[in-house]
């Protein structure tokens, strides 16, 4: 396989397949539409753990203090009413069990990433604010990627507040995380990196980058779904090779008319799985 190979492969998938591959601390091996914008989907969810580290980190939040479990938001919007998650639309029955009760932000920190709660989600946010996240993204090089609301906010939906991301910014991300494990960083010090690659090394969605992979491979990672979109973005940390990053992002061309069903969701996550596979066959030489 050749990089060329896989852009020929990749230029007849319907829709925008975006890519980002390379060493940490080095230009990318190969990429492809890596500045190509995407609707987030849950791969926001890594600037917004971030954000709360940081928070951590200043003294401004404790990680270990119990928080209330609510299901009411303020929107994005100004002017807009509070609005909730569903919970047939979320991904972990845990933090929902809790309602009414508390939790601690590390605990609903946790959820957001392994399970990639959506109520886990908005309740952070809730803690460290927008702007927080944005700062993130500002901090790790990022260029296009915005969080612009929390997750199920329709009225900020539509009056055109989105969460937009990039394959180039996601391994910024991602990239600056890992780094800063090992040495301090522009995110945080360096044992606040490492917990949250510890958060990403347990994530149990592995349908999509972890299935290109093999058994026990470790992977930080994180991917986000919503119809008609699929990402994944991870570092993986191979026992026989450097550490490398790998972004793919997803989205089917509505126009094509197959933007919808669990077939297209199961031939995205084929998709990136292949190039999850292809990459590591090359990864003694990115």
């Amino acid at each position: 396989m050749t990089w060329d190979d896989l852009d020929a492969h990749l230029d007849r998938v319907p829709g925008t397949v975006s890519a980002y591959v390379g060493r940490l601390d080095a230009p990318p091996t190969w990429t492809r539409h890596a500045d190509a914008a995407h609707y987030a989907a849950s791969t926001m969810k890594v600037a917004v753990l971030a954000a709360l580290h940081r928070a951590a980190e200043a003294g401004t939040l404790n990680l270990d203090a119990p928080v209330p479990i609510v299901n009411e938001f303020d929107s994005a919007q100004p002017g807009a009413p509070r609005f909730s998650c569903a919970q047939p639309y979320d991904n972990d029955d845990a933090v929902w069990d809790r309602l009414g009760g508390t939790a601690t932000l590390r605990w609903l920190a946790d959820r957001m990433i392994v399970r990639s709660s959506n109520l886990a989600t908005n309740l952070v946010i809730g803690h460290v604010g927008l702007p927080a996240v944005a700062d993130v993204w500002a901090l790790a090089g990022a260029r296009n990627s915005v969080t612009g609301r929390g997750i199920e906010d329709f009225a900020a939906r539509e009056a055109g507040i989105t969460n937009v991301v990039t394959a180039a910014d996601l391994a910024a991300l991602l990239g600056a995380l890992a780094s800063g494990a090992g040495s301090p960083g522009t995110l945080a010090a360096p044992a606040a990196c490492s917990a949250m690659l510890d958060v990403l090394l347990a994530q149990e969605h592995r349908e999509d980058l972890a299935a290109g992979l093999p058994e026990g491979t470790r992977i930080a990672h994180k991917n986000g779904w919503v119809r008609g979109v699929r990402h994944g973005a991870g570092v993986v940390l191979p026992d026989d090779a450097p550490p490398y990053l790998i972004v793919v992002c997803t989205t089917t061309d509505p126009a094509d008319g197959n933007a919808s069903g669990d077939e297209d969701e199961d031939d995205a996550c084929l998709l990136i799985a292949h190039i999850s596979a292809q990459v590591w066959a090359a990864r003694h030489q990115l």
